[in-house]
């Protein structure tokens, strides 16, 4: 390019540029030769300057010491860790159904009954069952009293006609008449405390025949175990219902969280009780907090992928299981880090490196990378030092030693 200044500056010098120009005219051959001069001179300047020829165009960043704040990047699904089936622990039809799909329900709540049949009326028999055998409890109970009182009589009366005997003043056939009326009185006694604790026995049954009756017509109601949400509602009224069939599915919401998917190769540094931002696909303008309780043992091995469990801190009233979301991981901060933009970090041979800018050549160096940020850095652990300029972005092959050109933009 210089050179074809040069010469055009020399004939304009020596000849003036109207001269130069009658001469041009009257030169046929420089006439026609010097535009395919300049428009070859032209071409070589358009392809120095696209990288064609030359140095290759390499846009360039170096490397530099600060904090990074790393995160991890992942998709999951809205899950519910307590999920809760409800239904009837023995066979009958539904009678009431009280909640639906979505509906809030409280711990005790009544949602649903299973038809009793003739429950009602077997309560009935039995409550009468049980009245009267308190009935005849009371009256053995009664009965007791007389018999003592009778029996202390019949004491009483054994002491006066011992001492009458003693004095002469009755017979002895008469002392052994009331002797044995004595017996008899402890007899009754006896016999009225056997047939109280029968009586018990017998009202004891009954109230938990009673009781039992009480509790199996509970059985047939359909109760919230939780305060939570109805997520199905899977029979309607009239169906008939086994035991242990889910007519109900309700989800704690204060359990809710994602399960997100991770990539295996990122899932370095991720910890129990670290927090998280979790945004929903449902919903992209509300961000949620999130704080990961579990961490699965088992990887995909088709997909590669591990599982994170990320709590809902601040659970919405809006969120729905199945939901498809974006959980961004938060990691400890890297202070004092090294590091280089993450498009600078090639992978040859299954290895790491960057290609190092020296002396307007390019080098391959081979480093071992950290913790990677959302703005697009990477953390160099080794292999490189502060203010070693790379290559970030090239449209030309790069290879060892290739002269490169630093651009601000491709």
């Amino acid at each position: 390019m210089n050179w074809i200044k040069a010469i055009m500056a020399k004939l304009v010098q020596s000849v003036g540029q109207s001269g130069l120009l009658r001469y041009l005219a009257g030169n046929r051959r420089l006439k026609y030769g010097v535009p395919v001069l300049l428009a070859f001179g032209a071409l070589g300047i358009w392809l120095y300057r696209t990288g064609s020829i030359g140095p290759a165009k390499v846009v360039a960043a170096k490397a530099e010491i600060g904090t990074l704040k790393p995160t991890v990047f992942g998709i999951g699904t809205v899950q519910a860790k307590m999920t809760y089936n409800v239904g009837p622990v023995q066979t009958g039809k539904i009678l009431k159904l009280y909640v639906d799909q979505g509906d809030s329900v409280k711990a005790g709540q009544v949602i649903g009954e299973i038809d009793p049949v003739d429950m009602d009326q077997r309560i009935a028999s039995y409550y009468a069952a049980l009245v009267s055998s308190q009935h005849d409890t009371a009256v053995a109970q009664a009965q007791i009293e007389q018999a003592k009182s009778q029996n202390q009589l019949a004491q009483a009366e054994i002491e006066r006609y011992t001492q009458l005997f003693e004095q002469g003043a009755i017979s002895k056939e008469s002392l052994d008449t009331q002797e044995n009326n004595a017996k008899v009185a402890q007899a009754v006694v006896d016999s009225a405390l056997s047939n109280y604790q029968s009586t018990q026995s017998k009202m004891v049954k009954a109230e938990a025949d009673y009781q039992g009756q009480i509790e199996q017509k509970k059985n047939l109601l359909l109760i919230s175990p939780v305060d939570g949400v109805v997520t199905a509602r899977n029979m309607e009224e009239g169906s008939t219902a086994v035991a242990g069939q889910a007519v109900y599915n309700i989800i704690d919401l204060r359990t809710l969280w994602v399960q997100t998917r991770i990539d295996q190769t990122q899932f370095n540094g991720i910890a129990l009780g670290q927090t998280a931002e979790i945004v929903l696909r449902s919903n992209q303008s509300q961000r949620l907090a999130g704080k990961i309780v579990r961490l699965e043992s088992q990887g995909d091995t088709v997909t590669e992928e591990r599982l994170v469990d990320v709590k809902i801190t601040n659970t919405p009233n809006n969120v729905f299981l199945g939901d498809l979301a974006d959980v961004t991981i938060s990691l400890p901060d890297a202070v004092n880090a090294l590091y280089v933009p993450a498009n600078a970090v090639k992978s040859e041979n299954g290895r790491d490196g960057v290609w190092v800018i020296r002396d307007g050549r390019a080098y391959y160096r081979t480093v071992k990378t950290g913790v990677k940020t959302m703005d697009g850095n990477v953390q160099i652990l080794n292999g490189l030092e502060q203010g070693d300029t790379v290559i970030v972005y090239s449209r030309s092959k790069i290879t060892d030693g290739t002269r490169v050109r630093m651009v601000s933009e491709l």
